[in-house]
């Protein structure tokens, strides 16, 4: 066996050419979108007038399991793919385990994170389709600032809806949005009817990704020529995002390594679909087992704490109903600094294959996180993503775990961007303004009778 790099980088050539639809190798497949006002599952014809075609087709497709990746999308992939697989030797001996750690990191572009994966590749389509621009929403800014950099590639005109906290907290992502030539409103806002209409509803409020959604969608719908994409959730952003597994297993069997444990924080589920896919495919097709652990903040635990049902996508309840884990399309997450994890439910897909246990998720409060943060900093050189280290975090302690115990497990975690522009949140960390709010069983319950009744 060669002997393994500090950094695993793969050959241009060793690239992938295509993308990974997990759905195919799932015997029980994800529920499908319903109408909102009918109930009935959503047509081709009824979701392509939010969504550009192609990607209405991927979004319905649960038996293709390879989709190779256009010419033109590898193109842009190639400016910063393959990332690389880094083996953490300097955190293992900090934590003194027998444990191996990989992080597969993400961030080594301009964006940041590994939205990129699919902002260029929703882009390329609009384009191909012809459309004048597209509209979308964004947490902590990573999924707008990839867009817009796709837009701006692409010559797509560009209008981000930024959750209102995040807008406020992260200046200078929402100021590289622009730089690139998108619009970027603070949401809820009274620019949208769905907006007013959250405004009245919550007065002062800081806005959720749900309130989000509901405004770009809005807005995508009543101008022509423009079509709304997602960051996150849908069944098309975790195809586009298995970019991220299906590199991370290349490079893993080029030096003949086998995790055990893998690891990915968990909002809407894109990175952690993603970085899943081949994986997951291999344990549903019986040819390997791996522990895969999902995790979410304390304040948003949309699959520890909530409810696998029908739930509107979005706040204004304008966007189709996906049957996911969720705490209730109306809840608005307390403001802590994971904005890109502050969604009320979690994709369908890895709800489904998290209700066939075939993944385990915990959840953890906002201070352990930055704890994590700054251990891995200290020693890795990596600034990390707020959102990246809640996977930091669980790697920690399954680490910390194989010390006590004495095994020596693989583990490999996503570390999903930089948290360059996440310092005023580790600045209240540091002065010690940041606190741990977890929403009550009484709060939750609240909101999940609210549910639709499907």
């Amino acid at each position: 066996m060669s002997t393994i790099p500090y950094k695993i980088y793969l050959e241009e050539s060793e690239m992938p050419k295509y993308w990974y639809n997990l759905r195919a190798d799932m015997k029980k497949k994800p529920a499908p979108l319903l109408n909102p006002g009918t109930h009935q599952p959503m047509t081709p014809a009824e979701l392509s007038g939010v969504f550009c075609d192609e990607l209405v087709k991927q979004e319905l497709d649960n038996d293709t399991r390879e989709y190779p990746i256009p010419e033109e999308i590898l193109s842009f992939y190639r400016m910063y793919r393959p990332s690389p697989l880094v083996r953490a030797y300097c955190l293992e001996e900090k934590l003194k385990t027998p444990a191996k750690i990989y992080y597969k990191f993400e961030g080594n572009n301009t964006s940041g994170s590994h939205k990129l994966n699919s902002a260029v590749a929703q882009a390329y389509y609009a384009k191909k389709q012809g459309l004048k621009g597209v509209t979308t929403e964004t947490g902590a800014g990573q999924w707008g600032t990839a867009l817009s950099m796709a837009c701006s590639y692409f010559g797509l005109d560009c209008k981000v809806y930024m959750v209102k906290v995040s807008y406020e907290q992260k200046p200078f992502r929402r100021e590289v949005m622009r730089v690139y030539g998108a619009s970027v409103t603070p949401s809820p806002s009274d620019t949208t009817q769905v907006g007013r209409k959250i405004l009245a509803e919550h007065p002062g409020t800081t806005g959720s990704l749900g309130c989000a959604i509901s405004e770009a969608v809005e807005v995508a719908v009543s101008n022509p020529g423009y079509r709304y994409v997602l960051g996150s959730v849908l069944n098309q952003v975790l195809l586009h995002q298995s970019v991220i597994g299906v590199e991370t297993k290349i490079a893993m069997d080029k030096y003949g390594i086998k995790p055990d444990i893998i690891i990915g924080c968990a909002g809407g589920g894109s990175n952690l679909g993603g970085l899943i896919a081949p994986f997951m495919g291999e344990k549903l097709r019986g040819e390997a087992d791996y522990r895969i652990i999902a995790v979410e903040p304390a304040s948003c635990p949309s699959l520890t704490r909530g409810v696998y049902a029908y739930d509107f996508c979005d706040t204004g309840m304008v966007c189709p109903l996906a049957k996911m884990y969720t705490l209730g399309s109306d809840f608005i997450p307390a403001p802590n600094h994971a904005g890109g994890l502050r969604y009320h439910g979690m994709s369908p897909i890895l709800s489904e294959l998290y209700d066939q246990g075939m993944l385990e998720a915990v959840s953890v409060p906002q201070t352990s996180v930055f704890d994590a943060a700054e251990t891995f900093a200290r020693v890795e050189g990596i600034l990390p993503a707020p959102e990246s280290s809640h996977a930091i975090k669980v790697a920690l302690d399954e680490a910390i775990k194989c010390r006590e115990t004495g095994e020596e497990k693989t583990i490999v975690f996503g570390l999903t961007g930089t948290g360059y522009f996440d310092l005023v949140a580790y600045e209240k960390y540091h002065n010690g303004q940041m606190d741990d709010y977890i929403p009550t069983d009484e709060e939750l319950a609240r909101f999940a009778a609210k549910l639709p009744k499907i």
